[in-house]
């Protein structure tokens, strides 16, 4: 198997939805509005870490097979190890290491769960942090007879649940978010997508008197009646007028996993685009009230014929990629705080793609930047990765379902790229030194890279150069087709801009991505 290693600085659907030309321009995004919270605790600096992002390697071993569909896994902090992993039919199964994946289900809510199409189901499960006590559970599922998006406790001790909230979604089968999390201040935050179909059509993401289209906040310690729930005095929208108190964040897609770091409290989005862009979000924490975008945008890019409020404040993605790459539906993960791989991966975010498979690491760098990496791959349709009580990460993957463990090495690149950039007006000059550090010979060569939106190639050097979408693909010449090891060959390339000069973040040589540098 080919290893996929791209690194640089920057940076469900569960199917992505159908392809389809979405002429854009870029635009800029202004400063994030004022964050709104109960508690407001302090980003802790990045880790320090020896190992550069693309000497990393993640792998999986499989650990439990048989599991139907699988949608989600979380893990109760009650000294027993064990892991609860949600079924799209409405089944809750137990997995321990000692003894594997129990035959009965935890939970069986099979009659209340409407499964009908590819994403409708149980979506989502999270354990509250007085679980050993209460023996209470959440999970997320569409609901008979008409899909609706349903938060409901369950409680263990009398095998029943309690609706606490719905969402009528019953137009689309699709775009139904569903992560829950228990988050830093205690309060359950759940996500739900734009109520299916393309671009928006009930222009959900950028309202706010709906539920469609956003994450939410609500306080499930106690009751505020009539409510089962009592909504925060915090949330950013309590008391403006004709909007859902319950919103935390909104202009969202279809945010199907998202995680809060345990260590800084930080939120990580996963949020699945519409064909274009795929994207992941990083908030400080307490951020509340902010505005993702969707539909006004795609990623970083204008969204044709998307709802855009005029004055509106948008806040950008760290990362984007473009499932032309070979993607179709981000897999937002988690940021690693076990304690086996501290020294690898401590402090990087790992997520992946329900399609590619692909496993990316991101991680926060200097002057604000975010450094970023492919470094291997999933199993095949990953549906969520999920984290034991100490930290050590799992994945599930829908078709043949599985349970995977997730274990991290370093393992240093075959290539390493070197760039020199000359920008002037609207015209860049990009010249790349490629070195083989493995140590066999590549006898003719495929190196490909993004550009940055805006950007064309309008001439190159000792390669040939084919640009398709944002993706350039270069192949050796006659004479430079042999790179032996430790050697080098150097090629580039001239682009016109329309503002953003910035060079390639990432380079892959031969299916193996590459060191980069200045």
């Amino acid at each position: 198997m080919l290893r996929r290693r791209w690194t640089g600085q920057l940076l469900l659907a569960l199917l992505l939805t159908t392809l389809a030309p979405l002429p854009a321009a870029t635009q800029s995004f202004a400063a994030a509005p004022t964050a709104t919270s109960d508690t407001r605790p302090t980003r802790a600096e990045a880790d320090p870490s020896p190992v550069p992002l693309p000497s990393l390697r993640a792998t999986t071993t499989q650990v439990a097979s048989g599991l139907r569909r699988p949608t989600a896994l979380a893990a109760p902090d009650d000294g027993t190890d064990r892991l609860f992993i949600t079924e799209k039919s409405g089944t809750v199964r137990v997995y321990h290491p000692d003894t594997g994946l129990a035959t009965a289900p935890l939970i069986d809510i099979r009659s209340a769960v409407d499964e009908s199409g590819n994403e409708r189901g149980l979506l989502g499960i999270a354990v509250p942090p007085d679980f050993a006590d209460s023996h209470h559970l959440y999970v997320a599922y569409t609901a008979r007879p008409d899909g609706a998006v349903t938060l409901a406790r369950y409680r263990l001790d009398e095998s029943r649940s309690e609706v606490l909230l719905s969402q009528p979604h019953s137009e689309y089968s699709d775009h139904n978010g569903g992560q829950l999390a228990f988050g830093p201040d205690g309060h359950l935050y759940w996500s739900i997508g734009d109520g299916g179909g393309s671009a928006d059509p009930f222009r959900s993401g950028q309202r706010l008197d709906t539920l469609l289209g956003k994450v939410m906040r609500i306080d499930v310690s106690r009751g505020c009646a009539p409510l089962p729930y009592c909504v925060p005095g915090g949330n950013p929208f309590v008391g403006a007028p004709g909007a859902r108190e319950e919103i935390w964040l909104y202009g969202l897609r279809n945010p199907w996993r998202f995680s809060f770091d345990r260590a800084d409290g930080s939120m990580w989005i996963g949020d699945v685009g519409q064909g274009r862009w795929e994207e992941v979000d990083h908030l400080t924490p307490g951020e509340g009230g902010l505005n993702l975008g969707w539909s006004c945008h795609e990623g970083l890019e204008k969204f044709e014929g998307g709802d855009c409020v005029p004055g509106e404040t948008y806040t950008e993605p760290v990362f984007t990629y473009s499932p032309y790459t070979g993607g179709c539906s981000v897999i937002g993960g988690h940021v690693y705080r076990g304690q086996k791989y501290a020294d690898l991966v401590g402090g990087t975010y790992i997520a992946t793609d329900y399609c590619s498979s692909t496993v990316w690491a991101l991680r926060p760098g200097g002057e604000g930047g975010y450094e970023q990496a492919e470094i291997g791959e999933m199993p095949t349709q990953v549906t969520s990765i999920g984290t034991t009580v100490d930290g050590e990460f799992y994945a599930v993957n829908d078709l043949p379902g599985g349970l995977h463990r997730v274990a991290f090495a370093r393992e240093e690149p075959a290539c390493r790229v070197n760039l020199t950039i000359r920008t002037w007006g609207t015209g860049t000059t990009v010249d790349l030194t490629v070195t083989n550090t493995g140590s066999t010979p590549m006898n003719g060569w495929t190196l490909e890279f993004p550009l940055v939106l805006g950007q064309t190639v309008t001439s190159d050097w000792n390669t040939d150069l084919t640009q398709g979408s944002n993706t350039i693909t270069a192949t050796n010449t006659s004479h430079n087709a042999t790179i032996a090891p430790g050697a080098s060959i150097t090629l580039g390339y001239l682009a016109a801009h329309t503002g953003d000069s910035s060079s390639p973040p990432r380079f892959m040589l031969n299916g193996d991505a590459c060191a980069v540098g200045r």
